[in-house]
């Protein structure tokens, strides 16, 4: 067995979690989800104290009826 060990370097980590880069990735898969989804749901990104974050939701009445019964967006992140 060889003995080695990797270092990770903390800053270049939590710069690649904030680069817009991320932010472009985390926009097209949240994207692909809202459309799977239909008419009714909407998108979100935002950046955070530590990474990116992207988020799908039902955003009207009729959306929301449609994820509790059928949990549509849950559904979709499978697809």
């Amino acid at each position: 067995m060889s003995d080695f060990r990797i270092e990770l370097n903390r800053e270049g980590v939590r710069n690649l979690l904030k680069s817009g880069e991320m932010m472009a990735l985390c926009k097209e898969l949240a994207s692909g989800i809202q459309q799977r989804c239909g008419s009714g749901y909407a998108m979100d990104t935002h950046t955070g104290k530590n990474r990116v974050n992207a988020m799908v939701y039902a955003d009207n009445a009729a959306a929301k009826r449609d994820n509790a019964k059928n949990n549509t967006i849950l559904k979709a992140l499978g697809r």
